[in-house]
């Protein structure tokens, strides 16, 4: 059993010392979070003056305080007595074999800051990569995240999206829709023809340069296809495409001019009279 003398000793010599130093840790990681927070509103703040992307610049924050933590930290164990350099040195070890053993994710990490720093496409924009398609809503670390047209969040790995192609359907103010009609054989092309072109030319949405094209494209098995090719504003592209589609029909037939559905003649031989008296 330890005596008064030697217990008030122990704590003097022992207790005491441990004490100061978590308390100091723990001031030096509250002060350090508290500091971290205001150098992230700081960057904020003088990236909001900036023309920068906002992809990139949430990109960086979350790399920005991933480091701010980890000083932290470090400086926070060093208040411990902890011998950081030794640690840090154990730490660069063991990130060099996890980093052989991530390849894949540092790939994705590579591809994200390529595609940031390139900028194949911004946030906002429609675009088909990685096997998919949606809007960007943004780029993370190792992922992109993207919004289908049904509202699904999609997350892709930034790696699959750079070593793949890239269609950006956002990234051109102007847009062609490619459409085809098909008439029948019977009807008066150049009068369909016509049809078609006023009936895209009067709608406000379509753009006068380029030029409309209205011409035949295909002699097919039971009709005669007219392809029809203005151009528009992207934002206009998939409203304008579905009234064209749906005004078609009824702008066609109202002129007299037939819409056709495939059918197939079928040609029987007609047997002698003769041959079918005598059977």
């Amino acid at each position: 059993m330890l005596n008064v003398d030697e217990l008030i000793d122990l704590i003097q010599t022992q207790a005491t010392p441990w004490t100061i130093n978590i308390l100091s840790a723990i001031l030096v990681f509250v002060f350090g979070r508290i500091v971290s927070r205001y150098l992230l509103r700081l960057y904020k703040r003088l990236m909001a003056r900036t023309d920068f992307d906002p992809m990139l610049i949430d990109f960086f924050e979350s790399i920005l305080r991933a480091v701010l933590l980890i000083i932290v930290v470090v400086a926070s164990l060093d208040q411990l007595g902890v011998n950081t350099a030794s640690m840090i040195a154990v730490l660069g070890a063991a990130g060099l074999a996890i980093g052989l053993a991530l390849q894949g994710s540092l790939q994705n990490f590579a591809a994200g800051i390529m595609m940031l720093i390139f900028r194949p496409f911004r946030q906002g924009d429609y675009i088909e990569a990685g096997g998919t398609a949606g809007t960007v809503e943004k780029i993370t670390v190792f992922s992109t995240v993207m919004t289908s047209p049904d509202n699904k969040e999609i997350i892709v790995p930034n790696g699959n999206i750079y070593k793949d192609n890239i269609v950006n359907y956002s990234a051109r103010d102007t847009r062609r829709i490619d459409l085809v009609f098909s008439i029948s054989y019977e009807s008066d092309v150049d009068r369909a023809k016509e049809i078609l072109l006023k009936m895209v030319s009067d709608d406000d949405r379509v753009l006068e340069y380029p030029p409309i094209r209205v011409a035949v494209a295909e002699l097919a098995d039971s009709s005669v296809n007219i392809m029809v090719r203005p151009w528009v504003k992207t934002s206009d592209f998939w409203d304008a495409r579905i009234d064209f589609i749906d005004r078609a029909k009824t702008v066609l037939e109202s002129k007299g001019i037939d819409i056709p559905y495939p059918q197939i003649k079928v040609h029987l031989p007609v047997a002698d009279s003769a041959d079918d008296h005598d059977s």
